[in-house]
């Protein structure tokens, strides 16, 4: 996995140095982004919470769309990490509540599912959602996911 330091606004690369000093540019005292990992699978929340933290996340989860809409209106997070099939309140009807509330559109939603019909990439992305990511995936694929959501910001 490439390094990375996770600040708000950017996701930078950090080359490993000899003495393990970050590259210039970067802030002394970055103020972490945060990310939201909103799936019923307590074994995605836990691979994502890895890959995530390791990139120097501050993470959350949250095993449902109503869980993760509460969450996000006590503290919005930078980028949400999204599954479709969640019971008590999917990710489409979290996404659409979400992009509704008082700052709701400032977070970067990745959607990660394993619906991957075009249909479902099109509703996604047409209630706000910015990038869809299959499931299963990898580091390196999250990163690339994260890497273009963040970019774009």
């Amino acid at each position: 996995m490439r390094p990375y330091i996770a600040q708000r606004g950017k996701v930078e690369t950090v080359f490993n140095s000899i003495d393990g000093v970050p590259s210039e540019g970067l802030d002394s005292n970055p103020i972490p982004m945060s990310c939201l990992i909103t799936d019923d699978s307590s074994l995605v929340r836990k691979i994502a919470r890895k890959i995530f933290a390791g990139l120097g996340f501050e993470v959350d989860e949250a095993e449902n769309g109503q869980v993760a809409l509460q969450k996000c209106l006590n503290r919005m997070p930078d980028v949400v990490l999204l599954d479709w099939n969640m019971p008590v309140m999917d990710g489409l009807e979290f996404l659409k509540s979400l992009r509704r509330s008082e700052g709701g559109r400032a977070p970067a939603v990745i959607f990660c599912t394993t619906e991957t019909d075009v249909d479902h990439v099109q509703r996604a992305l047409a209630n706000g959602a910015n990038e869809y990511l299959m499931k299963p995936f990898d580091a390196e694929s999250l990163i690339a996911k994260l890497d273009m959501v963040v970019t774009r910001r």
